[in-house]
């Protein structure tokens, strides 16, 4: 049989820990995991305890001895170092290894330029790629001379290490525009939420742990999900129907990740500032993830570096069916709220949508009133800005009962208030 598969690439992960094997085992796992997710396999692991990597190699000579050695005996088609590599580690590391070098920031870039699907993120991903390469336009000595035509234009020209520079700098300021584009549309929408009085809830949290499942249990929304790494990267709004006239907005965020690079937290940032507008963040977490701790750190991390904070927090440990009985749950000492759920099986989703409902309406005013017909008008106001949880023709008016804005009640003193004795009896 003639196998027609294609062959998948091979990499030795290459990792430099200061005295903390234990996160550099944590890292290396997750590196392997995202080499996984970009379509390439393990073939071994090479580590070393340096307080800082080397500045020309980013290993030391010996290791980087072991490692020649290590290339040739598991033929693997390349290395990946764990953390982001300067122009000269790259060029060092080629030259001496005679092998493909990439670093955790290529592979992730690489994930996300697979993985995005809408305009929108195929623009922040290609601004993030033509950032991380304009510092990187190496191997240009070997490069020609480009000669002018006319008068005054010969000579040695332009070396194509600066006509890639310039198209290179020259698609960043395309890019730029666009997503300028793309930011003042989300500006439009999200000015357009506010004045509509949307309560809107942002989801984030560490990649894998199970943000899009949990937005397809509540809403329905139909998003790509699985057990992977960044196996979703466009952000989907959905409405979350909560029962007696009251919905909310729930926006499904770009997961995150140790080490994520800066490229993609820049060309990402109108994306992740969703949560920054939101009125309540769920963090979800990987409740069954040994790691569970260092990934909460890097999501607060993150939304430190974003300027989210401020708003409350309701954390969500996912998962639970995959949770150990013996292993106790934990509170998040940095969340207002604490809940179990399991996105997969529905466990504790109506839990949640209760807190939801309750959080929707902190700020709102409470009112029974008697609309008459002349104004009944105003009846689309109220459902735009606020949930009617009540709403009764009768021969007088229009009885409701409904959460409002505090603005928009006191525009509602001319109507007659209706106590629930009243509503009872019929009567004014």
């Amino acid at each position: 049989m003639i196998e027609t598969k294609p062959k998948k690439d091979r990499f030795l992960l290459v990792g430099v820990h200061n005295a903390d094997p234990e996160s550099m085992e944590r890292s290396l796992k997750e590196l392997a995991q995202l080499v996984d997710t970009a379509g390439g396999l393990c073939a071994g692991t090479v580590t070393q305890s340096l307080d800082h990597p080397h500045p020309a190699t980013y290993i030391g000579s010996g290791k980087l001895s072991e490692l020649r050695d290590l290339l040739y005996e598991t033929g693997a088609d390349g290395i990946v170092c764990d953390d982001e590599l300067s122009p000269a580690q790259m060029e060092n590391l080629e030259a001496q290894l005679n092998t493909a070098v990439l670093d955790r920031t290529m592979i992730i870039l690489d994930i996300f330029a697979a993985r995005a699907k809408s305009s929108e993120g195929k623009i922040q991903v290609e601004l993030a790629q033509l950032r991380y390469r304009a510092i990187r336009l190496a191997g240009m000595r070997r490069s020609l001379s480009r000669l002018g035509g006319g008068i005054g234009t010969r000579g040695p020209g332009e070396k194509k290490l600066e006509i890639d520079r310039r198209l290179v700098h020259q698609r960043i300021g395309q890019l730029k525009t666009e997503l300028e584009e793309v930011k003042r549309h989300r500006e439009l929408t999200r000015k357009q939420r506010i004045r509509n009085h949307v309560f809107v809830a942002a989801i984030v949290g560490y990649t894998n742990a199970g943000k899009s499942t949990l937005l397809n249990s509540l809403t329905g929304a139909g998003v790509f999900a699985e057990n992977r790494l960044f196996a979703t990267l466009d952000p989907t709004s959905r409405m979350l129907e909560l029962g007696l006239g009251l919905s909310i907005m729930l926006t499904d965020t770009v997961g995150f990740i140790n080490k994520l690079p800066h490229q993609l937290i820049d060309a990402f940032r109108s994306t992740l500032e969703e949560a920054k507008y939101s009125d309540l963040i769920l963090h979800v977490v990987d409740a069954s993830n040994p790691y569970r701790d260092s990934q909460m750190d890097t999501v607060y991390k993150t939304l430190r570096e974003l300027g989210i904070g401020g708003k409350p927090v309701i954390t969500l440990m996912n998962k639970q069916d995959l949770v150990y009985a013996d292993d106790l749950f934990f509170r998040d000492p940095n969340a207002d709220q604490t809940l179990g759920i399991s996105a997969c099986t529905g466990q504790g989703l109506d839990a949640l949508k209760a807190i939801l409902s309750v959080s929707a309406r902190k700020g709102k005013t409470a009112v029974q009133k008697l609309i008459p017909y002349r104004a009944a008008s105003i009846l689309g106001q109220i459902r735009s800005q606020g949930q009617i949880t009540r709403e009764e023709y009768r021969d007088d008016g229009i009885l409701i009962s409904a959460f409002i804005p505090a603005s928009l009640a006191s525009g509602l003193d001319d109507f007659p208030d209706i106590g629930s004795a009243d509503i009872q009896k019929g009567e004014l």
